[in-house]
């Protein structure tokens, strides 16, 4: 199933595993270009920063090598559209800094939008049907196996950027990102095991949380949810660069985390 903003690439029926794949591509259509104050360069510049380049890729390597293949859901268009992991209202404390769903600041902090920008049209032509679409997938998960598993997987750069809250703690090679409600101790321990090899891990530092939508956060136990944060030199030649050999090695990683969450829930 696709759209115009994501895609939905099919996996194994049985399989519970969601990969949600939200900040890999680089493109932003025309219309939305013409409503962001950079210049080119400038903006070549800011996707660099903001792009988890190559993580569509890693999901790609994890779903072939994975012994059930998994599900994945992909945005098509840059986070520069909308993010579609941000709240569209004042819950979500990125507002602070001009990076909701829809970014009115780079993450260097210069303007990217006009102040009287309104986001509605973006929210409503891209936020809205994806949100809906990423609540149908997971139903979809729920209704074939009696669970979903969200495994969203991101990247992050060497050095903190400026638009960061809580740049200032610990930046290993692999972050997972969990929620109290969402993650299970097992699939916790799981992803450990599975990214043991790249010198380094830590729980929720620098970025913390998981990704479930809203219709089932905090509500739903049957929702598994845990975020895979790489950091970019652990893969690529740089911001925006080529993926070097890391990223097969992180496919294989994210593979055997995949093969570890079983197609039903414990008896």
């Amino acid at each position: 199933m696709t759209s115009r903003s994501y895609d939905v690439l099919a996996g194994a029926p049985d399989s519970p595993v969601l990969l949600h794949v939200p900040h890999s591509s680089r493109v932003i259509p025309p219309d939305v270009r013409e409503g962001i104050l950079l210049d080119d360069a400038e903006l070549e510049r800011e996707l660099d920063d903001i792009t988890d380049a190559h993580t569509a890729e890693i999901a790609a390597v994890a779903a072939a090598a994975a012994d059930m293949t998994p599900w994945r859901f992909v945005n098509r268009l840059s986070r520069l559209v909308v993010d579609p992991e941000r709240f569209p209202d004042e819950r979500e404390e990125m507002l602070a800094v001009g990076m909701g769903a829809v970014y009115t600041r780079t993450t260097h902090r210069a303007a990217l939008r006009p102040t009287e920008f309104d986001p509605t049209p973006l929210l409503d032509r891209y936020f809205t049907p994806y949100a809906e679409a990423m609540e149908t997938a997971v139903a979809e998960r729920l209704a074939a196996t009696g669970r979903a598993v969200v495994i969203d997987v991101h990247s992050y750069p060497t050095d903190p950027l400026p638009y960061e809250l809580h740049g200032d703690g610990p930046r290993p090679p692999i972050c997972l990102g969990t929620d109290a409600f969402h993650t299970p101790p097992a699939l916790l321990d799981a992803a450990r095991e599975a990214f043991g090899d790249f010198g380094g891990l830590a729980t929720d530092t620098p970025f913390a949380g998981t990704y479930v939508p809203l219709s089932y956060y905090g509500k739903d136990p049957r929702v598994g949810a845990l975020m895979i944060e790489i950091r970019r030199d652990v893969y690529p030649s740089g911001p925006g660069g080529a993926p070097g050999p890391g990223t097969q090695a992180l496919g294989a990683a994210l593979a055997a985390l995949i093969d570890a969450v079983p197609s039903h829930p414990p008896a």
